[in-house]
């Protein structure tokens, strides 16, 4: 009986792995990715999307939502890759089961920072004790509606005034707004003295002058935490696009939008 010699074989070998590779490689590019973020940083996770298809081949939607709503399509098991959403609302996430654990991955962090209109002076706000008397001495304030669907920043600057002692005293001359963006036109039109709300709802924004962020010992930053889904059809992929957002390159872009590398 013919035998076929080892060496003819282990060529025959490679020549079926260098065959396959390029038909593996092609699946492997063609994942298509949903991730779906709280809605802050859109445009730093649109550019990061971008920056990952040409980097790897994969395709990325990014679907910016609200703060409650990036939870509620991961505790409703809703079909996605990658979820992000804000802290503590990964704690809700993980109850769901429809995370994987052990893939949370902090990816940025949202910071709280202080408006005041084009030119008018800006008070100090450096230590926890000058943002109270700022607050007590301004005639208005605007931050977002606690409520409202961008419920994360009122509640923060809520949660900012009640750490302060002084949520009662500011109440009667303080308006809630449907969105940082409008906070931010109340102070720059005039009728609001001081407005509130994430860095990323102030930066670029012409009208007004930012005074600065908040001490943390007062005004934490804001995680976001990134989990790969449970319902994904590409874990691996997933995976590979989680790190990415949480990779020292992703950093640089971050800063470029007002958010802040979560390391």
């Amino acid at each position: 009986m013919n035998r076929i010699p080892q060496w003819l074989s282990a060529i025959a070998a490679v020549v079926l792995v260098l065959v396959a590779a390029p038909s593996t490689r092609a699946q492997t590019e063609q994942a298509e990715l949903t991730v779906t973020i709280t809605g802050r940083g859109d445009e730093a996770f649109k550019e990061l999307g971008a920056r990952f298809e040409a980097k790897t081949g994969h395709r990325v939607t990014v679907r910016m939502i609200g703060t409650w709503a990036s939870r509620d399509v991961i505790v409703n098991g809703e079909p996605l890759d990658v979820g992000i959403v804000e802290f503590p609302y990964d704690a809700a996430a993980l109850a769901s089961g429809n995370v994987v654990p052990d893939t949370a991955t902090p990816v940025a962090n949202g910071t709280m920072g202080m408006v005041v209109r084009k030119g008018a002076p800006k008070p100090d706000i450096s230590t926890p004790a000058a943002v109270k008397r700022a607050l007590l001495a301004a005639e208005s304030i605007a931050y977002p509606d606690p409520e409202g669907g961008s419920a994360a920043s009122g509640v923060n600057a809520t949660e900012m005034l009640r750490r302060l002692g002084i949520a009662d005293e500011v109440e009667a001359k303080t308006t809630h707004t449907r969105g940082g963006g409008n906070a931010m036109r109340l102070v720059a039109s005039g009728e609001v003295e001081i407005g509130i709300t994430y860095l990323i709802g102030i930066g670029g924004n012409a009208e007004v002058d930012l005074v600065g962020t908040f001490p943390p010992e007062i005004s934490p930053p804001s995680p976001l935490i990134g989990f790969v889904s449970t319902k994904t059809a590409h874990p691996q992929a997933a995976r590979e696009l989680l790190d990415y957002l949480a990779s020292p390159e992703a950093a640089g872009v971050y800063l470029g939008y007002y958010l802040q590398p979560a390391y």
